[in-house]
């Protein structure tokens, strides 16, 4: 029904952790002597990860948000310039990026540096069922796109957007530290004056107060939660929460063909789905959702066992293929008439075989996750601080992006009306815009990881109906790609 178009393998907390990845000025200030010297900025964004990073980016290149005096609060702060050479095996870490997050790469002048680096589009995508009763495909010439995603590593999304921010005269300064206390003065005035001190604006309700694990603090007129799942600005804001564990964990890791992949695939196993992602040079990436404990065993068991374990999962493993089977789907489908599409080309095809794994293997456990609100007074949330998705879909990132490009935009044209950027009836736009998109997606996946977490014979037989519908009916496979491409339609008819 309802195809992968583009998946997201997420660091633990969605940064870039451990190294230090990029040669940046950063700062330590004395806290006794900062709020009389330092001047306040204009925005403090707490997480500097790839969410966090394509907001800095595009407010960077932004004529009318270009001049702000931003702060990017991370705790492992961007170090010595990231290593990402063509002859290592892909990181296991990556992202599929839809259309629609390529368009807004383009837009600031980022996809040219992920260019330069090893990414892998495609064009086809085939989803089946393990029970043999239906498949679906998906090409790009369906809705008159050139391509359905393309899959790029994390490290290379996140120094992509860092290094067009360098490429401007942006006013940033990395902090180096933690967020630990977060502060506003609970007075209603809505208006920063520059005839007062930090400290004053502070009492008077202008600005939020930052307190650093370092000992430091600094003030901004917004505070943009981009720090993760288990967001530290979330819950210091006092944002109330809903959503519930999976029971599930993914595996991911990067693995070796003998012929170039170019195709995206997936297949819906007893336990959870497992895709298999083009990364280019023989490379493919794997997100496999199961029970912890066959995750745990997945992770411990040789790497000949493990090889054969990801090809039992992509061919005859768990139930036959499904069958090809045009003039039955034709009779199914007769009533839609010149809806219908059959085409040979679109007939199953067996994913090619995995040789050798080219990565460690990791696990990280699945949820959903959602704030009732993304904004209050001079606070705002994006990415996965206000929604975490089952990576079914993959669709993470790309919501996050799609935070930070409107966030940034909403931001411009409060600028453009001479409004406060932390007055909570701009940011409330931000959320307008935001919430029903991301609670959509977030219904659908969870509806997909519920339909399918279930085995039973008449439910099985209305997926493969579903399959075949979205396989053979024209205006809803248009529909299904056109949305999980990045166009806020719903798949339906149209």
């Amino acid at each position: 029904m309802c195809a992968i178009l583009d998946w997201f393998v997420p660091d633990q907390t969605n940064e870039i952790n451990g190294e230090n990845l990029y040669n940046v000025k950063t700062i330590h200030e004395d806290k006794q002597s900062f709020t009389h010297t330092v001047h306040p900025y204009d925005i403090a964004i707490v997480g500097g990860g790839m969410v966090g990073m394509a907001l800095a980016c595009s407010l960077a290149t932004t004529p009318l948000t270009k001049h702000l005096n931003v702060a990017i609060i991370d705790s492992n702060p961007l170090g010595s310039k990231v290593s990402i050479k063509k002859e290592d095996p892909p990181d296991p870490r990556v992202s599929t990026v839809t259309p629609a997050t390529i368009s807004l790469f383009k837009d600031v002048g980022a996809w040219q540096y992920v260019q330069q680096h090893r990414h892998a589009y495609f064009d086809k995508l085939q989803v089946w069922d393990y029970t043999g009763l239906g498949y679906t495909k998906y090409n790009a010439k369906d809705v008159n796109k050139d391509v359905l995603g393309c899959v790029v590593e994390n490290k290379v999304l996140h120094s992509s957007l860092f290094s067009r921010v360098e490429d401007t005269d942006f006013q940033k300064t990395i902090h180096p530290s933690r967020l630990t206390l977060m502060s506003l003065h609970p007075s209603s005035s809505s208006t920063v004056e520059s005839s007062l001190s930090t400290e004053a604006s502070y009492v008077n309700g202008c600005l939020a107060k930052l307190e650093l694990s370092d000992g430091s603090s600094l003030y901004a007129k917004l505070v943009v939660g981009a720090d993760g799942a288990k967001s530290q600005v979330r819950q210091l804001a006092g944002f109330k929460t809903t959503g519930w564990n999976y029971s599930q964990n993914a595996v991911i890791c990067t693995v070796e063909h003998s012929v170039e992949n170019q195709c995206a695939w997936q297949r819906f196993l007893p336990g959870g789905p497992i895709a298999l992602l083009p990364m280019g040079d023989k490379f493919s990436n794997i997100v496999w959702t199961m029970n912890p404990k066959e995750a745990a065993d997945c992770k411990s068991m040789n790497e000949d066992d493990f090889v054969k374990a990801v090809n039992h999962a992509l061919d005859y493993g768990y139930g036959p293929h499904p069958k090809s089977s045009l003039l039955a789907s034709a009779d199914m489908f007769s009533w839609l008439g010149g809806n219908l599409v059959i085409s040979a080309n679109d007939s199953f095809e067996v994913p090619p075989k995995v040789v050798k794994l080219a990565s460690a293997r990791m696990a990280f456990p699945l949820s959903l996750m959602h704030a009732k609100d993304y904004a209050s007074r001079r606070v705002v949330l994006i990415g996965d601080a206000a929604h975490a998705v089952h990576p079914l879909a993959g669709q993470g990132v790309n919501l996050g992006f799609g935070d930070a490009f409107a966030l940034s935009r909403i931001i411009a044209e409060g600028i453009a009306v001479g409004m406060d950027i932390g007055e909570v009836s701009l940011l409330k736009k931000y959320e307008a815009e935001r919430k029903p998109a991301n609670v959509t997606m977030m219904a659908i996946l969870d509806g997909f990881q519920k339909a399918y977490s279930v085995d039973f014979g008449p439910l099985n037989i209305l997926r493969a109906a579903a399959f075949h519908g979205a396989h053979h009916i024209s205006p809803l496979k248009r529909s299904i790609i056109s949305y999980a491409s990045g166009e806020q339609r719903l798949p339906l008819f149209s």
